[in-house]
């Protein structure tokens, strides 16, 4: 391959000598760049460094160009540089509710099941279908009022709300939630009989239903599920998700006081809007965990 001079930066000329050229490229690094296609005339280039004397050639400007494409191509990432994404020190491990409670059963499952079962036997053993006829009238005594009661409990039934509990907020729960935000949690995800909703007595009072300032009963937010977090700054906080398809964010937002005054003292309630109808009011405890000292 036949080498031409060029002329450099610095005006010199370099020697076309094949020879001369030929041992540089043997012994050093050379980059030669491709036919410029807007000129009729080879345009090479030549970057030649020599270390032992630390003379160097100057670099035409065809080669600043391709160094700048040079520049722009990623490199690799330093494994010793320190990562910038810092992972979370909140432990957003979510905690399932398997623990058995008597809470948790639903009593008018249980009585009308109960009562179902027992009529049914005693009508099969009154009849000789099945055995024990002389105990069809106990069952049959038991299994009406047992099967009246059940489907009763049933139909007043309300079922708890799902709780979302996060690993982080349990360890706080015992030393930083206040009675009142333990009760309220204790609360909502059992079930309660006679109750038209969660809450029923907080939302009545805070929201003044069909007073003046409140709002129509018909437009009462509903619980739909709890959540056990821990604020920003490291203080156990209860979220109460509301629906409310009536209401707006300015209704809860004008109520925030009176939410803080009635599940307080020792809380800062926090309005915070969530995804369509939902409304999120965050209870946070202001009290901090104690640890004793031996």
């Amino acid at each position: 391959m036949a080498i031409r001079a060029a002329p450099m930066a610095s005006g010199s000329l370099l020697s076309s000598d094949p020879p001369f050229f030929q041992r540089i490229i043997n012994n050093r690094h050379c980059f030669l760049s491709p036919r410029n296609p807007t000129h009729s005339t080879p345009k090479p280039f030549l970057c030649i460094h020599f270390e032992p004397t630390g003379f160097a050639l100057g670099v035409r400007p065809t080669f600043r160009r391709h160094s700048k494409l040079l520049s722009t191509l990623p490199k690799a990432a330093d494994s010793t540089q320190p990562s910038s994404v810092s992972s979370p020190s909140a432990d957003k491990t979510i905690i399932p509710d398997d623990q058995f409670s008597v809470a948790k059963v639903s009593f008018g499952v249980i009585g009308l099941s109960l009562g179902v079962s027992l009529l049914g036997y005693g009508f099969g053993a009154y009849f000789n279908i099945l055995p024990g006829s002389e105990w069809s009238a106990i069952m049959l005594t038991y299994g009406f009022p047992l099967a009246i009661i059940g489907m009763a409990l049933k139909y007043a039934e309300l079922k708890p709300v799902p709780c979302v509990t996060y690993s982080d907020a349990l360890q706080l729960r015992e030393t930083s939630a206040t009675p009142i935000l333990k009760q309220v949690r204790n609360d909502v995800i059992r079930y309660r009989y006679g109750d038209e909703q969660h809450l029923e007595e907080a939302l009545k009072r805070i929201f003044q239903y069909g007073l003046g300032g409140g709002i129509p009963r018909r437009s009462a937010p509903t619980l739909q599920m709890i959540r056990e977090e821990v604020s920003e700054d490291g203080k156990y906080c209860l979220v109460l998700v509301f629906e409310a398809k009536a209401l707006q964010l300015s209704d809860f937002e004008r109520r925030q006081a009176k939410f803080t005054s009635f599940f307080g003292p020792g809380i800062t309630a926090e309005i915070a809007k969530g995804e369509k109808d939902l409304y999120e009011v965050r209870l946070i405890s202001n009290s901090n965990s104690t640890t004793t000292s031996p």
